[in-house]
């Protein structure tokens, strides 16, 4: 019974998850954790993270000509470290690919380069592992986070031009401001059958230019379940709902951007693998309902794969 339950706690603690996206899923200061790999010390990683959008749309959601299709590619570099068994730290490094592309007007743009930097540490304020009268075994536990994103990336304020003035703010490297985040995080198993829960507010501040992205509150719940094949391989697909909702940006602190904020809810489907020290793992979003920039921008699918190392 005591190796079962080490082994639980073990199995349990990859199920810490962060939502931290921008509400278009965009490389503007956006950043998503998924689920952890399995670790009980520390990991590095690599993941790819991919969205998309539909900017410049008609005031009935119609494609026009100047409608743009943007493309987002994120590579990004990522570890977390585990500071005795109650606190946790971790850091993001981005590096995007941005590509838009307006045909009716036969013109393209791309930017690359590294994008904003996200540092964030976690307390757990409980984890609880008891056996319930039918001798079936339920862990739960209960983190509580905060984090910094750092100005890091690029920010293009030629953006914010004239003849830019109605457009979604998105296509940037960086959004030139330092942005917190406050998450909590609750993960509860009945033997292999779980649920993780989690709360994020992501409070943005104004750059150097006087614009400040919308404050973004994201909510999701993920059922999950656990096969572990031949005490070796460990397999977690996993499916649930997310729901995005941010405020309109501002600018010079008076004026709202039309075109931004709004909310969307999507399905979660992923899976997660572990062998040994290795992990990875791939997540899938697709937009159920969705009102974004009062209906002139529409949202992708999004994409995420990892793979990572526990040492």
């Amino acid at each position: 019974m005591k190796k079962l339950i080490i082994l639980s706690i073990l199995l349990s603690s990859g199920t810490f998850r962060l939502l931290a996206c921008d509400i278009c899923g965009c490389g503007v200061g956006s950043y998503y954790i998924g689920i952890l790999p399995d670790f009980s010390k520390r990991f590095l990683g690599i993941r790819y993270r991919y969205s998309s959008l539909q900017t410049h749309l008609g005031v009935n959601g119609e494609r026009t000509a100047i409608t743009a299709d943007e493309d987002y590619h994120i590579a990004e570099l990522w570890g977390a470290w585990n500071l005795g068994s109650r606190f946790r730290v971790m850091a993001v490094l981005p590096y995007n690919i941005n590509h838009r592309e307006v045909a009716g007007a036969g013109t393209t743009g791309d930017k690359n380069g590294v994008g904003d930097v996200a540092l964030m540490g976690y307390f757990k304020l409980f984890e609880g592992v008891h056996s319930t009268a039918s001798n079936r075994l339920f862990v739960h536990s209960l983190w509580i986070g905060a984090g910094v994103k750092l100005p890091s990336g690029t920010y293009d304020n030629s953006e914010r031009s004239a003849e830019n003035a109605d457009s979604p703010n998105n296509f940037q490297l960086g959004t030139g401001s330092t942005d917190v985040t406050f998450n909590v995080a609750y993960d509860a198993r009945l033997m292999d059958v779980g649920m993780n829960v989690n709360m994020l507010y992501k409070v943005n501040t104004n750059n150097k230019y006087d614009y400040r992205y919308g404050n973004k509150w994201t909510g999701n719940a993920l059922l999950y379940y656990k096969f572990l094949i031949k005490q070796k391989l460990r397999i977690a697909p996993n499916a649930g709902v997310m729901v995005e909702s941010a405020v309109q940006d501002r600018e010079y602190h008076t004026f709202s951007v039309s075109q931004s904020g709004g909310h969307v809810t999507s399905g979660v489907f992923g899976a997660e693998i572990g062998l040994g020290r290795f992990s990875a793992g791939i997540n899938y979003q697709k937009p159920i309902s969705q009102s974004l920039a009062g209906g002139r921008v529409n949202a992708g699918s999004r994409l995420m794969t990892h793979v990572s190392v526990a040492f």
